[in-house]
């Protein structure tokens, strides 16, 4: 199963790079360039910076997995750019 969520932010890359950095002390994490990959057991995240936008899409196989990686990025994100209050996730997760 497959959510994804683009933010609009002129911060993409930072927020990226901060993400990937506070999950690889517990998980793996490795980015390289505009791209990072998340690996957790219940499944794994995939993030793309570009200039205006942060890409983020997140792997599970079941719904329950989903659903807690979705709360888990959108956490971590909100705290980690509390300086950006109108940063908002809205998945889509295809049909």
């Amino acid at each position: 199963m497959r959510s994804s969520s683009t933010i609009l932010t002129g911060a993409a890359q930072g927020y990226l790079a901060l993400l990937c950095d506070h999950f690889a002390a517990k998980v793996p994490a490795s980015a390289e360039g505009r791209e990072a990959r998340i690996s957790f057991t219940i499944g794994e995240v995939r993030l793309r910076a570009s200039p205006q936008t942060l890409m983020v899409t997140a792997d599970a196989d079941e719904p329950g997995a989903l659903a807690r990686l979705e709360g888990l990025v959108e956490r971590h994100l909100k705290r980690l750019a509390a300086a950006e209050s109108s940063l908002s996730l809205e998945w889509s997760r295809p049909r």
